[in-house]
């Protein structure tokens, strides 16, 4: 039996209330279980530095919400089944704090939310209108390539208008260029732990997806290279920048090296790269390395917002992109002309690099905030992304895990979902950009260090 670190919620309307409501998070986190001993209120009172009153008024809420018992003489426990009645009633009387969906936060700084309908508010009102509210190009018009070409051309150099393409996100891209440059049976290597996108895409073209090993760099150029040996590749596909979902980032050297087998055996590039405009410090990207064999992916979904749904796409070549646009007009016809108008003003007005630096600068704030409640856990991270690769303990399946997660009121994503092995190290994908606020992003990692810290074997019971 413990005894129970008296604490305030700093975010509570009240300091008494402040006391219950870290009691009940420390309960249902697992810091505290059934039969385990408060504090007797002086001791509480004198712990955080407040008057008695407060601790008997937290007290007597406590009993009253039904959290603890009191027994004269003994003092006050935990009460018996509280754990099984608080998350019973959790998903109505607390939000599912989401940790599975990748978005990027959206902080006040950025004002997206104002941004967004005054921009279109705009560009329906001008003289040229009719050009967003028209059919398109399936590559996109010249005036939005131009303006995608000179955005990409920040830190890729030789993008041309011609070689740069505009899909409706990162999946139609991806979808189209593996349409567009594959047959049926073809095989294509991946890491070990991919983007389930690409598993959906390759399911539905009929193509072999060969994974490789990777370390904290991503693939491994030893376990890329075997595969160009012992079977025939098509393609590699890779995140080189903050992998999803291992956020590994491949130093220039690794590229180098990945490139070099990549020519030596003929095989194409796939480069998706949503993350490197949060990079303060952008590494040479692989199509830089590669132009003549690397199709280029950068969609607005990670950088900015998924709302806008589009994607930007540089073909290894003028012929190539005419293939790729005769694909995308198959499966889409074109992309939002009003959403790629609009961020062509923002490209040129400057506001897109803005929006990324406003996200970045709150990814740090957020990993931070992670860090600093995941101390002493087995984690990858980047400090201007905002996903972490949890690993967990030997007694955890990542399955059950994220299915103890979402019983206590916290959603995550399972190494599964991403592997190809059930062998492999069992870990979980943490998105920290969806919570609203840091408050609630505190308190969906306080549940989630809780459940780390209990056994797996002892955890099952609240199913």
């Amino acid at each position: 039996m413990r005894l129970w670190k008296a604490r305030i919620e700093a975010d509570a309307k009240s300091k008494y209330l402040g006391i219950v409501e870290a009691l009940e998070a420390d309960i249902y986190s697992g810091y505290v279980k059934a039969g385990d001993r408060l504090p007797s209120q002086r001791a509480v009172a004198e712990a955080l530095n407040v008057d008695l009153t407060t601790v008997t008024r937290a007290f007597n809420e406590a009993r009253r919400r039904g959290l603890i018992d009191a027994a004269t003489g003994r003092g006050s426990f935990v009460r018996h089944h509280v754990e099984s009645k608080l998350i019973s009633h959790i998903s109505g009387a607390r939000p599912l704090l989401d940790l599975s969906m990748n978005n990027p936060p959206q902080p006040e700084s950025a004002g997206l939310q104002q941004h967004i309908p005054q921009g279109i508010a705009q560009l329906i009102s001008s003289a040229d209108r009719v050009l967003q509210l028209h059919y398109q190009d399936s590559a996109g018009n010249p005036h939005d390539r131009s303006a995608a070409a000179a955005w990409l051309g920040q830190t890729i150099a030789n993008v041309t208008t011609e070689r740069t393409l505009i899909t409706g996100g990162a999946q139609a891209a991806l979808y189209a260029i593996l349409q567009c440059m594959t047959t049926q049976g073809d095989t294509i290597a991946c890491g070990e732990f991919v983007y389930p996108g690409l598993k959906s895409a390759a399911e539905q073209l009929q193509l072999t997806l060969q994974p490789l090993s990777m370390d904290q760099q991503g693939v491994l150029p030893d376990s890329f290279e075997q595969a160009c040996r012992e079977q025939k590749l098509k393609a590699i596909y890779l995140v080189p920048t903050m992998d999803n979902p291992t956020t590994a980032t491949m130093l220039l050297t690794r590229r180098q090296q990945i490139v070099a087998i990549a020519n030596e055996y003929d095989i194409s590039i796939i480069e998706d790269d949503p993350y490197s405009p949060l990079q303060t410090q952008p590494i040479k990207a692989l199509v830089d390395l590669a132009a003549d064999r690397t199709w280029y992916v950068r969609t607005l979904s990670k950088c900015i917002t998924p709302a806008l749904r589009l994607a930007y796409v540089i073909a290894p070549d003028n012929s190539k992109a005419l293939g790729l646009a005769n694909v995308l007009r198959a499966i889409s016809v074109m992309a939002s002309p009003l959403m790629a108008a609009l961020v062509s003003r923002w490209i040129y007005d400057g506001r897109i690099n803005r929006f990324s630096e406003a996200i970045r600068e709150e990814n740090r704030l957020r990993q931070q905030i992670a860090s600093r409640l995941l101390a002493g856990m087995d984690f990858y991270s980047h400090q201007e992304g905002h996903h972490i690769w949890l690993q967990l303990p030997s007694s955890w399946q990542a399955n059950a895990f994220a299915e103890q997660a979402t019983v206590l009121g916290v959603s995550v994503v399972a190494c599964n979902s991403f592997g190809f092995s059930n062998n492999q190290r069992q870990a979980v994908r943490l998105s920290l950009g969806l919570s609203p606020d840091h408050s609630s992003l505190t308190q969906a990692l306080t549940i989630l260090r809780g459940l780390l810290l209990q056994p797996a074997s002892t955890s099952h019971h609240i199913i």
